[in-house]
């Protein structure tokens, strides 16, 4: 059969599985955009580059497959880099797909050129570049095994425009690749079964234990899984910003997020710990604060698919290398043959340290973020997709939101990029279509990516997007309040435009509220709309993010109120 590289490039994605694309075209890639008229693929037209791959990480996040963009030579790939290293900090498997200038122009500074595989290298798991149509099918599944395998992750194919128009007879079947898995056809490795029982012997000896998930858990699509476990260990249950959502919100064991912003009484248990059961867990300085002194007084049992990750940044006495899914069963069947302490003083000890979080100050009868996303919680039904963006919003969110899944929690943790939730609650709606998406944003990252309403409104996405506007950076002009001596630089956003006049001439609804007492009426109006609903929230500018541990210090080091 004669084909092109396009055509032959579209059937190995079909093949694959993959039906749905976020991207935006360029003469170089204008071939593979003619050959989506051939194919079954769902193509999502962005309004930038890094919408694309904000998207395809967002897809990508919210459901356990591939995510895939695609953009043209030059500029346009590198306009995927924010959005691929997002991606590869926070593991979730994306595959880019770019177009680059013919071969014979490669080298001379052509229109366009970009070294696309020299400059992805360091925020990909992989990376080619594709000069032949024959080589594209084995590139491309190459690509995606090693995006869905191991610990996810970012893949980049570049591909030459003369090979996506060359045309080749190609007969040979498309395969897909195998299943992502921990341990191949080899059955459960023997060193899990010790180590694993080790680790139940470490936590029944402890008095003071802690559980720890992070972004592994949603990776490995263990909720019950681990729900299962935590209640046979029955120990308190801390987590990530990546881990939010494994654990049951209900659980009284369970205690919030910890770290910089983390609950007072999530720091406070970790602190005081003498055994952590880590699960996914990168131990990055948002959680852990000064190294030096994190764990110092516990045995810390590490669990993990990469096994660079374990005693890269604390010491680790038990390391768990494995596929968590794997990882979880076994300490599952050790914990429940083994005799389990019931931790009951410490149990008393960390609900003594529970503490309420701080509560806003009114100004004047002025509306409180926190406010705001206190009764959006409330609101909120369960299995609700929520997408931030950066900034003191993305940290009040965490705080607040309950979540059922670890998969309905969509944030850039690793990297922070500003500009990341509303292209991410595309990819979320165009995911799970039938499930509410609300994304919650900051009137600074919102105006990053704000370009995306267009797509929103193109494909009828009926997302609910919450600008929470202080009219500054906030968690910015935090920083600049409580360590620069209120030296307030760059940071005020006092010529903000008015977002529902914005969102009009989107041909999208909205509303404004700036009073507490039209706030619930106005949540529930987002909340009730059927189409695409923006809510100004105008709130008052000089609320911080507290708790909050400074940097540096360690995490029972924190500041819950601005000093005087």
């Amino acid at each position: 059969m004669e084909i092109t590289g396009s055509r032959l490039l579209l059937a190995v994605l079909e093949a694959h599985g993959i039906d749905s694309v976020f991207g935006y075209p360029g003469g170089a890639i204008m071939p593979f955009y003619d050959a989506l008229l051939h194919g079954g693929l769902t193509h999502y037209l962005v309004r930038h580059e890094q919408g694309a791959a904000f998207a395809a990480g967002a897809y990508a996040r919210t459901t356990g497959r591939l995510g895939v963009c695609v953009s043209t030579s030059g500029p346009g790939a590198t306009n995927l880099v924010t959005g691929l290293l997002d991606a590869m900090m926070d593991s979730a498997p994306v595959l880019a797909i770019t177009g680059q200038v013919r071969s014979a122009l490669m080298g001379s500074d052509g229109f366009q050129e970009a070294d696309v595989v020299g400059i992805t290298s360091p925020c990909t798991k992989f990376n080619a570049l594709v000069t032949r149509a024959a080589d594209i099918p084995a590139t491309v599944e190459k690509a995606i095994r090693i995006a869905t395998s191991g610990r996810p992750g970012p893949v980049l194919v570049d591909v030459t425009t003369d090979a996506l128009k060359e045309r080749l007879t190609w007969d040979a079947p498309l395969t897909r690749s195998a299943e992502r898995s921990g341990y191949g056809e080899g059955g459960r490795a023997p060193e899990l079964n010790i180590a694993a029982t080790e680790a139940i012997a470490a936590l029944a000896r402890a008095e003071r234990p802690v559980i720890i998930v992070g972004g592994g858990t949603r990776i490995a699509g263990v909720v019950q899984e681990f729900r299962r476990l935590a209640a046979l260990i029955g120990a308190p249950v801390v987590a990530t910003l990546n881990g939010l959502g494994t654990a049951d919100p209900s659980d009284a064991r369970y205690l919030g997020m910890f770290g910089m912003h983390g609950h007072k009484g999530a720091n406070l248990a970790v602190t005081r710990a003498d055994c952590m059961l880590a699960l996914g867990v990168r131990f990055d300085d948002r959680v852990t604060g000064d190294v030096s002194k994190f764990g110092r007084n516990a045995t810390v049992i590490h669990c993990d698919i990469d096994p660079s990750e374990i005693g890269k940044i604390i010491h680790v006495d038990v390391p768990v290398v494995g596929d968590l899914r794997e990882t979880i069963a076994v300490l599952t069947e050790v914990a429940q043959v083994a005799t389990m302490p019931s931790y009951e003083p410490w149990l008393a000890e960390v609900a003594a340290l529970k503490r309420p979080l701080p509560p806003a100050r009114h100004e004047n009868g002025e509306l409180s973020a926190t406010d705001v996303l206190d009764a959006l919680a409330a609101l909120m039904e369960p299995g609700t997709v929520v997408t931030t963006d950066v900034g003191q919003h993305q940290m009040w969110a965490a705080q607040r939101v309950r979540l059922e899944s670890s998969r309905d929690f969509l944030t850039s943790a690793g990297l922070g990029a500003m500009g990341f939730g509303l292209p991410a609650a595309v990819g979320a709606q165009v995911a799970r279509p039938g499930d509410t998406v609300v994304a919650i944003l900051g009137d600074g990252g919102f105006q990053m990516t704000m370009h995306e309403l267009a797509t929103i409104r193109r494909y009828e996405l009926p997302i609910k997007i919450v600008v929470m506007d202080n009219r500054h950076l906030g968690m910015v002009r935090q920083w600049q309040e409580l360590f620069y001596e209120r030296r307030i630089v760059a940071t005020d956003l006092y010529d903000n435009p008015e977002f529902c006049t914005l969102a009009s001439a989107y041909g999208i609804a909205s509303t404004r509220v700036d009073r507490p007492e039209d706030l619930h009426r106005a949540l529930r109006e987002m909340l009730d709309s059927s189409g695409a609903f923006l809510l100004h929230c105008a709130c008052f500018p000089t609320e911080n993010c507290f708790p909050m541990v400074p940097a540096g210090r360690h995490i029972d080091e924190m500041l819950e109120r601005t000093s005087a």
